[in-house]
């Protein structure tokens, strides 16, 4: 094509412009032209039933992006399709996208890994008194921060702080969002700009790489390394303390332990340590327990009580762990210490929310209850002492709740399993389990279990020598069945 046209120059002499232009329009594909227009797929009826339900914003950019992927497709193809073929393709994707839309991201899983407290799948299953208090609390409004006696504002620490205290014996307590919070607010408000004592031995690493020393970084505070890896002497506590120490902090290593040569200060004697220099003493205790779980035959941890009758002035745990409640993170000890920090102004930062707070309280009723009672009620506590018999048994009503088919494609078979409490909690304490172990002949054992996470009730096992176990160990009674429909939708899907 030739273009011709005159320039005007500031001389008035004209010139004759010249120019020659190649316009080169790509040549378009039949299935690319075939594809249809937003409005075509907007007036189909199942679109216009859509329609009715949801915003017409939100269905024009599924109708937009089906389009899309399908002119992606038909370029790479190259190949063409008719109009009406196209048409039903969006439909049908448009369709499937909003069905998929209306799952939740955050959704119910059943365990079946044999890790109790694990923190992948939300760490402890809460107890069905914590679930009806928080659909209490989320139904209409609730007292969160209000006095129903004296009818004027309160504070939301009131619904927990008198069960913590009695639980564990304390003057006083606060709640916050979890056990890092925790341990950032104490040291934040007691030994921001000053030193904090800590042994080499104790400077942990947690999941989601917390760490000890990031943490007292954060807060303000300076780190003062004692000891090493594996002893700390009380003497290494003593020749520390200076001017500028603020408060010697005692990290329980709750998912590791030093075995062998190793030396650790007893807590009285640290505490003795502490009174006698004028400084707190804080105890991270990670998990933290209420009860002594001795009583149940299990190994021992720190109970809170017992670290605070010790001499501890502040201690803090989570409450997601063994407590069996919501995530939380709870401060107790003395009221000199723990007033001041539930006046930070961090606290507003830190702090739960009523949902939380209602769980929380119904989870820390609970544990008023004598043992027998307490581990019936506590899901955690009950899958840690569970019975082998009582396992097994769960195991072989999932295999007989299989239809014959599914049993012919997956061959299951009951074996010895060894599960795990999860989440920093008795580290190295294995519980016996009992699994069903599945072996599809039609798809290998990682594609099958890739095909149960992405089930409609997504399940989520483990993968040894080849096989595909779920302990039944972490799969309460009432998921039996829930479980044998999953995998027989897996199977249907896959064979």
């Amino acid at each position: 094509m030739k273009l011709e046209g005159v320039l005007q120059g500031r001389s008035g002499r004209r010139f004759l412009m010249v120019a020659r232009l190649q316009v080169i329009i790509p040549r378009m594909s039949k299935g690319v032209r075939e594809l249809p227009s937003v409005d075509q797929v907007l007036n189909l009826q199942p679109i216009l039933d859509l329609g009715k339900r949801y915003d017409r914003e939100y269905i024009v950019d599924q109708i937009r992006q089906a389009i899309g992927e399908l002119r992606r497709e038909v370029k790479d193809s190259g190949s063409g399709r008719s109009r009406e073929e196209l048409l039903e393709r969006v439909r049908e994707r448009v369709l499937a996208a909003v069905e998929h839309g209306e799952q939740a991201s955050l959704r119910r899983v059943i365990n079946a890994t044999g890790v109790i407290l694990h923190t992948g799948l939300g760490r402890a299953p809460l107890a069905p008194e914590a679930r009806r208090a928080i659909e209490n609390a989320a139904a209409g409004y609730c007292n969160l921060e209000f006095d129903l006696d004296r009818g004027r504002r309160g504070s939301r620490q009131s619904h927990v702080e008198a069960l913590v205290c009695a639980a564990s014996r304390s003057e006083a307590a606060a709640v916050v969002n979890n056990n890092a919070a925790a341990v950032l607010l104490m040291l934040d408000t007691l030994a921001r700009g000053r030193e904090v004592v800590v042994s080499r031995g104790e400077l942990v690493e947690i999941g989601g790489s917390f760490r000890i020393p990031d943490i007292i970084a954060a807060s303000g505070a300076r780190m003062r390394e004692v000891g090493t890896t594996n002893r700390t002497h009380l003497r290494d506590y003593a020749e520390a303390i200076s001017a500028e120490t603020a408060m010697i902090l005692r990290v329980h290593p709750s998912n590791y332990k030093v075995q062998g040569f190793a030396a650790r200060v007893e807590l009285r004697d640290l505490a003795d340590l502490c009174r006698k220099a004028g400084l707190p003493l804080a105890c991270d205790l990670g998990g933290g327990v209420l009860t002594d779980l001795r009583q149940w035959d299990l190994p021992r941890e720190p109970v809170v009580r017992d670290t605070l009758a010790q001499g501890a002035d502040l201690a803090s745990f989570s409450g997601d762990k063994i407590l069996g409640g919501p995530q939380a993170g709870i401060i107790v000890g003395r009221e000199k210490y723990v007033k001041p920090i539930g006046r930070n102004p961090l606290m507003r930062a830190l702090r739960c929310d009523k949902l939380i707070l209602a769980a929380l309280e119904a989870s820390l009723r609970l544990h008023r209850l004598a043992p027998a009672a307490l581990a019936r009620a506590h899901p955690v506590l009950g899958m840690m002492t569970a019975s082998l018999a009582s396992i097994e048994e769960r195991g072989h009503g999932l295999v007989a709740a299989l239809s014959p088919p599914a049993r012919a494609r997956l061959q299951p078979e009951i074996a010895p399993s060894t599960a795990q409490a999860g989440s920093g909690a008795l580290p190295l304490e294995e519980l016996p389990s009992v699994a069903v172990v599945l072996r599809p002949d039609f798809c290998s054992s990682e594609e099958f279990s890739r095909r149960l996470r992405r089930g409609r009730l997504p399940v989520v096992g483990r993968i040894q020598r080849g096989n595909l176990l779920l302990d039944m160990r972490t799969v309460g009674d009432g998921e039996v069945d829930l479980l044998a429909a999953a995998l027989a939708g897996a199977v249907r899907g896959g064979a």
